[in-house]
């Protein structure tokens, strides 16, 4: 028996031979393969044989994670050939010795691993063929007659390679096939809207009669799921079937011959190399996943992703890291910004106003690093926040009345705690008559509004110069006659011109800030006032006081819920410290008789401004009842 052994910070590789019936792993000199590493404990976890099977048993408090799921200490999971155990830094792989092994590589490594091995190969023969070079080439998938040769070449390499691909890799390529082909028609009953992706909508291996079985394949899957088939409800739907689709799939089994299983695979093959050569490669599919939140790449070998606030390894890879660069420029390219060693590191947004953050090297020393913050397809509602409970129907009600009652908030949090998607949730209680204007570093924002300005930061060009950042274009705004100023995020200089606005007749206007708590809050501002101009933090105090109304405190829980913890009051300077003071409205506490239950309950504090706001007819006194 073997280990392969690889070290994911240094990037080397090994195999060490290892005895069949007990290996021990860990930091200990006299295990069977020693990890150096301080965060691997002396006798970490051991590998042995039990009625003819392989088990490993994690031994470390520090944990392992076999197939992406983690196994704590003492607990004992089932191994199979070319699982991938985390150890640490380190990925280890159990394989069969390859003198003994029945097939010899294609027996020792995982069918994913081999599917893409083969689509690796399938790749480099398409680009040969068509004359690019290894990344891909600068093909535009604008040329119409470019993309036809493509598939025609693509189409001959596949049908010359089939007999390459084994049981277990063909049973992974129609699973993955009949997965899209469902999110596909989930997603177009619940939306009415089709997600179409290179390979399924125009290829040259279309056959109607195939087509007909997968259509009533398909059918017959979801129709087994209680869906709502609303676009509200698209994510739970796609979850639902997730969460099934083995069971779904066995059920289908017998319905797929010979014919029908080969011409899957081969459609499958024909997406997933032109997904490199004309999309996304590997992220396109969790791109149009709605219940995927977050994706992250780390090198070609780890795409990471968040699901319902908790993040997974998607087991995807690219075929090689100039493959990520060449994606990554694939993706700010259009929007106008570059990255290269000059300038590593670039904020942007793909066409549907997700968030792009990507830094490579010398920056980098992970190989290209590229994390999207999916936007929604369908933006949440307020709704979708009680639901989720983000806020309870009351505190709903209270912000949809201090928002139509032009009152100036904040919604701090931690990154990734949903304040985005709270300010974009508050934008939409704005009266539609009213101008607004949406400053960002990359447009996220969707305001249901007609008389809607969206401004959005550009960086320098190679020359260093045209750069405009977000204090440049709030101090634009101010000349714009807005009605409402709304910066997706004050990190610096721009939170004075943002004090000063809403000091000088823009109130309603809403922005988010990076702070644990209202009291944080605060403190920030000031830093970030100061980071723009040199004056008493006294005077600095008075005008955040003047100009901030409330403060929205958003945090994300262990269980990876969004929940709202604190609406608070900004109320005065307190004359012995010197500090701004606030009040806390609601703040999130357990439920009476429900310790394991949290909720926003009403401090006993009513702010002074409510009496306008009812009197105005924007608020219920029933809200704080």
């Amino acid at each position: 028996m073997e280990i392969w052994v690889y070290n994911q910070y240094t990037d080397k590789r090994e195999i060490v031979p290892a005895p069949e019936e007990e290996i021990l792993i860990g930091r200990d000199e006299s295990a069977h393969v020693p990890l150096r590493s301080p965060f691997i404990s002396r006798r970490h976890a051991r590998i042995f044989r039990a009625d003819g099977r392989m088990f490993i048993e994690s031994l470390g408090l520090n944990g392992i994670s076999v197939r992406n799921e983690e196994v704590p200490a003492r607990a004992t999971v089932r191994l199979e050939y070319g699982d991938e155990i985390r150890v640490g830094e380190y990925s280890l792989y159990m394989m069969e010795a390859a003198g003994r092994a029945g097939r010899g590589h294609a027996a020792r490594t995982s069918p994913r691993k081999r599917v893409v091995a083969f689509e690796q190969r399938l790749h480099a023969a398409l680009l040969e063929r068509l004359n690019v070079r290894a990344a891909g080439g600068r093909i535009s998938r604008d040329d119409a007659e470019y993309v036809r040769q493509i598939k025609q070449h693509l189409d001959e390499i596949i049908a010359a390679g089939l007999d390459d691909v084994d049981d277990d890799m063909a049973a992974l390529l129609v699973r993955d096939f009949l997965w899209r082909r469902t999110l596909i028609e989930v997603t177009r009953r619940c939306t009415g809207q089709m997600i179409y992706a290179y390979g399924f909508e125009d290829s040259d291996v279309l056959d109607s009669a195939q087509e007909d079985r997968v259509g009533r394949i398909v059918g017959d899957l979801i129709s087994r799921c209680r869906l709502r088939g609303r676009p509200d409800g698209l994510t739970a739907d796609v979850a639902a079937v997730e969460e099934r689709l083995d069971e779904l799939l066995a059920a289908e089994a017998a319905r797929i011959d010979d014919a029908l299983r080969r011409y899957m695979i081969r459609r499958m093959l024909h997406k997933e190399i032109e997904d490199v050569v004309l999309g996304f490669g590997p992220l396109q599919d969790l791109l149009d996943m709605p219940n995927v939140n977050e994706i992250m790449v780390v090198g070609k070998d780890h795409i990471y992703l968040e699901k319902d606030g908790v993040v997974q390894d998607s087991g995807r890879s690219f075929f090689s890291d100039e493959i990520v660069q060449n994606i990554i420029e694939r993706i700010i390219t259009p929007v106008g910004r570059r990255i290269d060693r000059s300038t590593p590191l670039v904020d942007a947004r793909l066409p549907d106003g997700s968030r792009v953050n990507a830094i490579v090297n010398p920056l980098s020393l992970s190989g290209p690093v590229l994390t999207i913050r999916k936007f929604a397809r369908i933006p949440f509602t307020i709704d979708d926040l009680i639901e989720r409970d983000t806020l309870t129907e009351r505190t709903a009600g209270f912000l949809k009345g201090c928002v139509a009652g032009r009152r100036n908030i904040i919604i701090s949090g931690g990154t990734g705690s949903g304040k985005t998607t709270t300010l974009n949730v508050l934008g939409g209680f704005i009266a539609r008559g009213e101008r607004i204007v949406t400053i960002d570093d990359s447009a996220e924002l969707q305001l249901p509004h007609e008389h809607l300005v969206r401004l959005e930061t550009r960086p320098a060009n190679i020359e260093g110069r045209g750069a405009y950042t977000i204090r440049d274009l709030v101090r634009n705004a101010l000349r714009m006659r807005p009605n409402r100023l709304i910066v997706g995020e004050c990190r610096g200089g721009e939170a004075l011109d943002m004090l000063q606005a809403m000091n000088t007749g823009h109130d309603g206007s809403l922005t988010t800030i990076h702070a644990n708590t209202p009291a944080d809050t605060m403190a920030r501002l000031e830093t970030m006032v100061l980071m723009a101009v040199d004056m008493p933090v006294r005077a600095i105090r008075e005008q955040i006081l003047a100009a901030i109304d409330l403060v929205v405190q958003i945090a994300r829980t262990a269980d990876g819920r969004r929940r709202v913890t604190h609406i608070s009051e900004v109320t005065g300077i307190d004359a012995d410290t010197g500090r701004i003071l606030i009040e806390d409205i609601f703040v999130l506490r357990p439920v009476p008789g429900r310790p394991d239950r949290n909720c926003l309950r009403h401090t006993g504090y009513i702010p002074p401004f409510v009496e306008r706001m009812i009197a105005g007819g924007h608020l219920a006194l029933e809200v704080f009842l």
